[in-house]
C-alpha cells in the first residue's frame, strides 16, 4: 500500500481517488434530484472543502451558485474546540436554499456555529453535503443531508485536508499510521 511521509507523520492510502470521485458524483446526482427546478447558492467551507467543492460542482446539472467561507477549528492533529470565522460570507442569502460544502464532519463543532450564523441571515433552507462524516466523533443534533463516506475517527488527509498545511494537494485521502 502507498505510503507518505508529511513532517513527522506518516499516512497510507485509504480512499483512492477513483472512489472519491463515485462518492461525489453520487452526491451530486442526489442533490440534482432533491433542488430540480431551485437555484441553490453552495456555501463551500475553505480551506480543506475547496477540492470536493469543485469536483462536486462539475457535476451539478442545475442552476446554482457559489460563495466561499473560511473557519478554522484544527491546529496539527487535533480539534481545538473554538471557531474561528476568518473570511465571511458578504452577500444576502435571505430566502435561498444553502448548501453548505463541508470536507469533513466529525465533532460537528465547526458546522454548528456556522449553522448558527447561516440562519441570522434568514434563507429559505440549509443543507450540509460533506465528503468525509465520522459519526461516532459527531456530538451535536443536526442532519448531514448529503454524505460522500462516513468513516472511522481516524486522522487523515488528502483530497483537500492537511496535516500542518500539507497533503492538501493530494488526490487520495490517506489515514495515519503513526
Amino acid at each position: 500500500m502507498k505510503t507518505i511521509q508529511l513532517k513527522d507523520k506518516k499516512f497510507k492510502i485509504n480512499i483512492p481517488s477513483e472512489e472519491i470521485l463515485k462518492q461525489v458524483d453520487r452526491v451530486a446526482k442526489k442533490i440534482d434530484k432533491d433542488f430540480k427546478g431551485k437555484t441553490p447558492l453552495f456555501v463551500v467551507v475553505l480551506n480543506g472543502a475547496f477540492m470536493f467543492a469543485s469536483d462536486l460542482i462539475k457535476s451539478i446539472s442545475i442552476d446554482c451558485e457559489i460563495s466561499f467561507v473560511k473557519l478554522s477549528s484544527y491546529h496539527g492533529t487535533q480539534s481545538t474546540e473554538k471557531v474561528k470565522e476568518i473570511i465571511g460570507l458578504n452577500q444576502d442569502i435571505k430566502g435561498r436554499d444553502i448548501i453548505v460544502v463541508e470536507d469533513i464532519v466529525d465533532t460537528g463543532i465547526t458546522m454548528e456555529n456556522l449553522l448558527a450564523d447561516l440562519n441570522t441571515m434568514k434563507p429559505n433552507s440549509i443543507s450540509i453535503a460533506t465528503l468525509l462524516f465520522k459519526p461516532k466523533s459527531f456530538r451535536k443534533d443536526y442532519k448531514v443531508h448529503y454524505v460522500g463516506f462516513e468513516i472511522p475517527n481516524d486522522f487523515i488527509v488528502g483530497y483537500g485536508l492537511d496535516y500542518n498545511q500539507l497533503g492538501r494537494n493530494l488526490s487520495d485521502i490517506y489515514i495515519i499510521t503513526d
